[in-house]
């Protein structure tokens, strides 16, 4: 076995851990990908609490640790040049630990046992969530108050004992480096950030009627948190010269690697969930709490976001669903299922010869569900109406709820950004492009890098080593734009009537769910 070629040059590393699976990606300071490692993980539901999806910190921290271990062998690359490692993750995932630093109890994102403590919360403190919301950006959808106070109640010893709560991205830096700390960009999901002076606010604990002692010290991203451990550096190859830097949330590192950082930046991040990003200089709440305001990972900074739930997810269940002859095709001609069907929806008429796809709706923050998922207004005529047009009107619903989360926004800023710059998985797809380019009517650009959250790891791995000086200039030598889809007059004219359409149908399909006639596709704990 002949000797490894060591690739020269400094390095930087990013661990992404998404809902469904993690990654390890390995970049030069240019910004290039040099190679990169990934595994699928799960979240288990404890079948004794409805809604429940725990983390499993033992289990995947193998993975990462696997992982980079592989990556760093795959790349050739001395473990001494890799100057830094940061890490981001999904949003709202939490993680509890006792006094000693052990991990106590974890959950992920999409986690939902706390109904009755929102149900509760709703009763005896009914002013509570808009007063969080005017503080903090958050509601009870998607924040910590609930999930903390549904272990009060359910796992009582266990609350006694937690010292510690960070977020999943800050869970993996403290594994790094044995140091336990919080960022903004995710730490303010958890609904206990005072988002003005981006640090925890103790009294909205207080008023939730959950611990105020808990919360670690807040770095912002790109910040030195420490170094890779010895345990850490003999079980995967890293060196423990490499610096360990805070990360941040994957929307918000996302929009780093795409480079929306400046004020009146908007960004479309496509992948399980379809996140609409506007980057501000000045913090504007809405008075009826529909979009959520969050810390943008760069100082000083902050985004307004709307979220469309389920298009990747959508899409992977169509493909999983009805796709069998394609999954075959795929290995005997090597195109993917996706790239085969995308083929078969550019044919189909623009709006899917009527029919629409009701999945996600338009972020409502305060009061946030979905109708039942479903296809509506197609008629028995295979011509028109077949697997491609069903794929294409996915496509399409994606793009109307994206549009509606940004008229939100746009209404509360009173400026509508100038172009839309479109990352994540779905990017890939030149139709799903030109679709959002021609419903939202804004020219779309398209980075080079289409995994930005893996990339604006990176940066603020290269910010916290100081290959680069600031954000700005990380961006401006490592970001890059492959292609820009324009806006096709006479598609957005059509889109326009197709729009209001699924606005009106969507509206109905919700109030059946609400009276309890269909099942809604998702519906925030305690509504």
């Amino acid at each position: 076995m002949g000797e490894r070629t060591i690739l020269m040059g400094n390095y930087l590393m990013a661990i992404d851990a998404g809902t469904g699976s993690v990654r390890t990606i390995l970049f030069d300071t240019d910004g290039n990908e040099v190679t990169s490692s990934s595994a699928e993980w799960t979240h288990k539901e404890d079948n004794r609490y409805p809604g429940s999806m725990n983390f499993d910190v033992h289990t995947n921290v193998g993975i990462i640790i696997n992982l980079l271990k592989e990556t760093i062998r795959k790349s050739k690359v001395a473990s001494e040049q890799i100057l830094a490692i940061s890490t981001t993750s999904m949003r709202e995932a939490i993680v509890l630990y006792d006094d000693s630093g052990k991990e106590l109890w974890a959950c992920s994102n999409v986690d939902s046992r706390s109904i009755d403590e929102v149900s509760n919360l709703y009763a005896t403190k009914p002013t509570l969530e808009k007063d969080v919301y005017q503080v903090s950006g958050q509601t009870f959808s998607l924040g910590a108050i609930p999930r903390i106070l549904w272990v009060k109640n359910n796992m009582p010893e266990t609350y006694q004992n937690t010292k510690y709560v960070t977020m999943l991205n800050d869970w993996i830096t403290y594994k790094l480096s044995n140091v336990l700390s919080v960022e903004p960009s995710n730490g303010c999901t958890t609904g206990l950030f005072n988002l003005k002076n981006r640090k925890w606010d103790l009294s909205l604990a207080e008023k939730a009627g959950i611990k105020n002692d808990i919360y670690p010290v807040v770095h912002e991203s790109g910040t030195v948190i420490g170094n890779v451990t010895k345990e850490i550096a003999t079980s995967t190859g890293l060196s423990t010269n490499t610096l360990v830097v805070a990360g941040g949330g994957d929307a918000q590192l996302g929009c780093i690697g795409m480079g929306v950082v400046n004020n009146g930046n908007a960004a479309v991040l496509g992948g399980s969930f379809w996140q609409y990003e506007y980057t501000t200089s000045e913090i504007k709440m809405d008075e009826d709490a529909r979009v959520r305001v969050n810390c943008h990972a760069v100082p000083h900074t902050w985004q307004y976001e709307a979220i469309a739930f389920f298009p990747g997810l959508v899409m992977r269940w169509f493909r999983d669903s009805f796709c069998e002859l394609e999954k075959y095709l795929e290995k005997t001609s090597g195109k993917s299922v996706y790239e085969q069907m995308e083929d078969r929806a550019t044919k189909v008429p623009i709006g899917s010869n009527g029919m629409l796809g009701t999945f996600s709706d338009k972020m409502n923050y305060i009061n946030w569900k979905h109708a039942a998922p479903g296809f509506i207004d197609f008629k028995i005529d295979s011509n028109k109406f077949n697997k491609a047009t069903f794929y294409r009107s996915i496509m399409e619903n994606a793009a109307y709820a994206t549009r509606g989360n940004m008229e939100l926004v746009d209404e509360i800023t009173n400026i509508s950004p100038s172009h839309i710059v479109f990352g994540g998985g779905a990017s890939k797809s030149n139709l799903w492009c030109q679709i959002v380019a021609d419903v939202l009517n804004k020219p779309v650009k398209i980075p080079v890098v289409k995994e930005s959250t893996a990339l604006g790891a990176a940066i603020c791995a290269g910010i916290g080593a100081k290959v680069y000086s600031s954000f700005n200039d990380a961006i401006s030598k490592v970001v890059r734009f492959e292609k820009e889809f324009k806006t096709i007059a006479e598609n957005s004219s059509a889109y326009n009537l197709y729009y209001n359409k699924w606005k009106n149908i969507y509206k109905e399909q919700l109030a059946l769910a609400d009276k309890g006639h269909t099942e809604h596709m998702w519906i925030a704990p305690g509504l």
